[in-house]
């Protein structure tokens, strides 16, 4: 399950100095499992995040996506909503 995440002082980052330090920004990122937010003008523009906390997050949103369409099938169930499983055939062969 996703974990918001509370942003540190020294994970804030200027754009302009992820362009210069690319690699040690990545580096950080992978390492500490934590992201970065890289700024333009002293504003949040972007958000770095590793390789394998992004893939969590992707796990995440799956999961509450299906969460969501579970529930979704619950609440149609209990108002009336459904088919038998002979009329979802018979759709099927029609197409």
């Amino acid at each position: 399950m996703f974990i918001p995440v509370m942003f540190q002082l020294e994970d804030i980052h200027p754009l302009t100095d992820f362009q210069r330090n690319a690699k040690s920004h990545l580096n950080r990122v992978n390492k500490t499992g934590r992201p970065e937010v890289l700024t333009v003008n002293g504003r949040a523009e972007a958000v770095l995040v590793g390789r394998k906390a992004y893939e969590k997050m992707q796990d995440a949103m799956e999961e509450l996506a299906s969460i969501k369409s579970i529930q979704t099938s619950l609440t149609q169930m209990a108002a009336g909503k459904t088919i038998s499983a002979k009329a979802v055939h018979q759709r099927l062969r029609e197409l």
